[in-house]
């Protein structure tokens, strides 16, 4: 096992105990060592927008859209960031484009439908 592997399973167990702050520690030492890797992108989004850092989060966000513009997840975290930073319309666009590539998923489409009301 890598020791990038090794931090990412760290940050993300980490995570799995409601330890947010704890596991961005392990996870950004992970980034450095492979910044191109979505899944340790997202943990560390994960892990931002639960202690409510809302611009990292969304930087994050914004990196791992860079690395799978389809992924689903990552534009609704993308819209939560954006949402908490009273940036409503934008928040909207993304909750939307998650919404079409993955229908049917309710929560985002309650975010639609809380933001257009």
């Amino acid at each position: 096992m890598t020791d990038t592997y090794e931090l990412f399973q760290q940050g993300k167990s980490l995570l799995g105990e409601g330890r947010a702050a704890q596991a961005t520690v392990a996870l950004e030492k992970a980034k450095r060592r492979e910044p191109e890797k979505a899944s340790i992108r997202e943990a560390l989004g994960i892990a931002y927008l639960r202690i409510q850092r809302w611009e990292e989060a969304e930087s994050e966000f914004r990196a791992m859209l860079e690395l799978a513009p389809a992924d689903d997840f990552a534009h609704y975290a993308l819209g939560r960031s954006l949402e908490k930073q009273g940036k409503a319309h934008e928040a909207n666009g993304h909750y939307k484009l998650a919404a079409s590539l993955r229908p049917g998923e309710a929560h985002y489409e309650a975010r639609i439908k809380d933001l257009d009301s």
